[in-house]
């Protein structure tokens, strides 16, 4: 079925020869409503629902790839093997319906350890649900912390052993899609930022240091995933602070990973630091993910306070991304790429049991 809208055109990805069928991609929420890493109902219904709703590709919130990367103790995990059963059932229901099931890997380092956000979300530092967070270096994200643990090593290597452990168990469980979490102030995104990286050794310092954990984790994950499975990996552009990781240096990323063979690049921002001023507004990283793509070459996702069809639209057909990824938008509604067809004057499938509910195309 033909369209005019690049919003409802197919996308083929260079490296995996996955073909996304239109540029409407779920992004990575946290639900916040896992017990010891597992998945439950709510996952399978809260992403299950999106799949039904007309979505090309559904990219599952930051799964801990150990337990202490979680950033509270209701993330999702895949550090064992018992998670397969329940999350490989999540992905058999978004194959059923058209979609291509990703998953974000993630471990929290220094921002880990925290209370849900609706109680709050401040560090948990004593009980059974605290634990002791990991950094590249003891700086803690606010003055409020506790003093993060700064990684030896062997701690370091750990850590890419336990993204690729998770790279191998999110392709037995049936995902197509890996997205690497180096953004938001996370780990991986610690370990780019002079900001939290102080170290002195071979991942600190200058830029091709602070870059080798990532590139230890994309390189190491790369050789052990089946050539078909897709490899995104997801930045904040800049920390929007003084002295911190910033544009110039995520294009020099950006185009060092497109030569490793990743397929796409999730272009966020901000999340390192507390408190600093972010000029939010519609779209407002979009021009990050432009400037990424055109000096890269890296095809781009651009995510953040994009609401609309017409807007996403534009997004594309100006050429600042390749894909859009929605967040909120589609947490208040479901069907959102359903509803964009109706308004674009787009026709697309609907699932056989919602047909009697889809309305003509206006002529």
């Amino acid at each position: 079925m033909s369209s005019n809208a690049l919003l409802f055109t197919p996308l083929s990805l260079p490296y995996s020869g996955i073909t996304l069928k239109n540029r409407i991609v779920v992004s990575p929420m946290c639900q916040y409503s896992a017990e010891d890493g597992y998945a439950n109902d709510w996952h399978l219904v809260h992403l299950g629902s999106r799949a039904v709703g007309g979505v090309s590709a559904i990219i599952q919130e930051a799964t801990a790839v150990s337990p202490e990367g979680r950033i509270t103790y209701a993330d999702l995990g895949i550090w064992k093997d018992d998670h397969i059963t329940a999350l490989h059932r999540i992905t058999a229901f978004l194959k059923q319906h058209g979609v291509i099931p990703g998953i974000q890997l993630a471990h929290a380092g220094r921002k880990a350890s925290t209370e849900k956000p609706w109680f709050g979300g401040k560090q948990i530092k004593t009980g059974e649900r605290a634990w002791r967070t990991l950094a590249p270096s003891a700086i803690p994200f606010s003055e409020d912390d506790d003093t993060p643990q700064a990684m030896s090593t062997a701690a370091i290597a750990k850590v890419v052993e336990d993204f690729v452990a998770a790279a191998q168990r999110a392709v037995y469980a049936g995902y197509q899609l890996i997205e690497i979490h180096a953004a938001h102030g996370y780990l991986l995104h610690q370990f780019l930022s002079p900001l939290s990286n102080q170290r002195t050794d071979d991942y600190g310092g200058q830029f091709n240091n602070r870059i080798r954990l990532l590139f230890e984790v994309v390189n190491a994950i790369k050789s052990t995933i089946p050539k078909d499975v897709s490899l995104w990996v997801r930045i904040s552009a800049t920390d929007w602070a003084e002295n911190g990781w910033n544009l110039s240096q995520s294009i020099q990323l950006a185009s060092l990973l497109n030569k490793l063979g990743v397929d796409m690049m999730d272009v966020s921002s901000g999340g390192m630091v507390p408190r600093v001023a972010i000029p939010t507004s519609p779209g407002y990283q979009v021009p990050f993910s432009e400037s990424i793509r055109k000096e890269s070459g890296i095809r781009t996702a651009a995510v953040g306070l994009i609401t609309t069809a017409p807007q996403a639209e534009a997004i594309l057909a100006e050429g600042k991304a390749d894909v859009v990824l929605f967040a909120r938008e589609l947490l208040r509604d479901p069907y959102f790429a359903l509803h964009a067809t109706i308004e674009m004057g787009e026709d697309i499938p609907w699932p056989d049991q919602y047909l009697r509910a889809k309305p003509p195309l206006p002529h």
